[in-house]
């Protein structure tokens, strides 16, 4: 696999491991190249996968929402359609942010129900066909990239701009399901997520591999009326990245006094919650955490923890504009 012209961070670089682990890795991307071969089931009705080829998060579901938002003001009726992850539910179901918890459909899914309809399938295919009959006029693959059920019409690939393509090595020898080169010839725009200085690591890193449009983008926090600056705090983030939203609060003048780094979609238990609840009674601490968290948070916590939003802020939506109107979005 072709590798990136410069490592900014020799860190970045494949350890012994990654060497070592190479016929492994060579194995995951073969089966992946082979299932991608199948015929997907082709919708009435542009589709739009929002898709990585890291494993992990990188932004995919801010990434989803600001898309949904923007074909909202243009008039159109998108739909989303997720598996689900950590969802009981096999699907198709149209998730109900009333009724449905995170252990049914997922976070993700109900994060995203506030802002237009989810329909979370374990096939997604099925749930495409559910979005149409209920009157999509655009569906989003809320991730799906690697998955051959469903054919695309425009992919945006997202990655975080900071960690890029890990030390560029698939899955088990590297962060990647699939190589860069391979990932990056089925996408039709990257979205890069973070800081200018962010941006210019990804740069010097990666730009030799990019073949296809680069927007930038930066996750921001959303103005809730909440004065953040002296807040002392007890954050928690079962995300992908939880470093990232810790700092963000210090960005924005709060003081950490304690910061505890879940799992990602970790399930936020009684027994947890009244631990972290004691620690932050201790010291005094408002707790803090993400809206992805915040769906996952036991009823009787709900009003003990502050939530900190944060929406998608593109830098040039040109590139992407493109694509939509070439397939009747505009």
């Amino acid at each position: 696999m072709k590798q990136p012209i410069f490592w900014s961070n020799p860190a970045d670089a494949p350890g012994w491991q990654a060497h070592l682990l190479a016929p492994l890795s060579k194995l995951y991307a073969s089966a992946t190249a082979r299932r991608l071969k199948q015929d997907g089931y082709k919708a009435s009705v542009p589709v739009i996968c929002v898709g990585n080829i890291n494993a992990g998060g990188t932004g995919k579901t801010p990434t989803t929402i600001a898309l949904v938002q923007y074909l909202i003001a243009r008039g159109k009726n998108p739909h989303v359609v997720s598996r689900g992850y950590g969802g009981s539910l096999e699907g198709p179901v149209r998730v109900d942010e009333r009724t449905h918890s995170a252990e049914e459909v997922g976070d993700e899914p109900l994060l995203m129900a506030a802002f237009t309809p989810v329909w979370v399938a374990k096939a997604r295919d099925e749930g495409v066909k559910e979005a149409e009959k209920n009157g999509a006029d655009v569906v989003i693959l809320d991730d799906g990239m690697q998955n051959p059920s469903v054919q695309k019409d425009l992919t945006l690939v997202v990655v975080d701009a900071h960690r890029g393509f890990g030390n560029g090595r698939v899955l088990p020898g590297g962060p990647l399901r699939e190589s860069v080169t391979t990932g990056l010839k089925r996408g039709d725009v990257l979205i890069s997520i973070g800081s200018p200085e962010a941006q210019e690591r990804f740069e010097t890193n990666w730009a030799g591999l990019v073949s296809i449009p680069r927007v930038k983008a930066a996750l921001e926090p959303l103005q809730t009326g909440i004065d953040w600056d002296g807040m002392e705090a007890l954050a928690f983030a079962g995300i992908g990245h939880p470093e990232k939203f810790f700092q963000t609060l210090r960005e924005l003048g709060v003081t950490l006094l304690r910061a505890e780094a879940l799992k990602d979609h970790q399930p936020l238990s009684t027994p947890l919650m009244k631990r972290l609840e004691v620690e932050a009674l201790a010291l005094s601490a408002q707790m803090v955490t993400t809206e992805k968290d915040a769906v996952r948070l036991p009823r009787a916590f709900r009003t003990h923890v502050i939530t900190l939003p944060v929406r998608l802020s593109v830098e040039d939506w040109s590139p992407i504009d493109h694509h939509l109107s070439q397939l009747g979005l505009d």
